[in-house]
């Protein structure tokens, strides 16, 4: 062997599956449809609420039926996403003697508001 020429070896790695390829091609594209469908969901969500979300792609691979080495393997596509939702609006309470939130302080003394009476005249100044 030559210096110029590359250096063979014998332990050559398998070919790996691309997972990008299998999620596209698997169950004839509807997964990756789903998928893209659910990421798009989450970026908008992302966008309207200034908060990051997730979405999780599990691949699922099952044994082959009964142990058989050239039996088919089930393998499916599982994902998750959890999306950011908005803050929910509060509104401020009190509690009263009882323990029950009400909207007015129990320890602010109430006080009879009554309308004026309305006159049509007026005065010249």
């Amino acid at each position: 062997m030559t210096a110029t020429q590359p250096e063979t070896t014998t332990d050559e790695q398998p070919a790996t599956a691309p997972v990008a390829a299998f999620l596209a091609s698997h169950l004839s594209g509807r997964t990756d449809e789903e998928l893209s469908r659910e990421f798009h969901q989450l970026l908008d969500a992302v966008r309207a609420h200034g908060k990051k979300g997730t979405l999780t792609i599990t691949i699922v691979v099952d044994p082959p039926a009964n142990g058989v080495e050239s039996a088919p393997m089930p393998i499916g596509v599982e994902s998750t996403v959890k999306a950011p939702k908005p803050t929910p609006v509060k509104n401020l309470y009190f509690l009263d003697a009882d323990g029950q939130p009400v909207r007015e302080d129990p320890r602010q003394l109430a006080m009879d508001f009554r309308s004026a009476p309305s006159t049509q005249t007026f005065k010249d100044a």
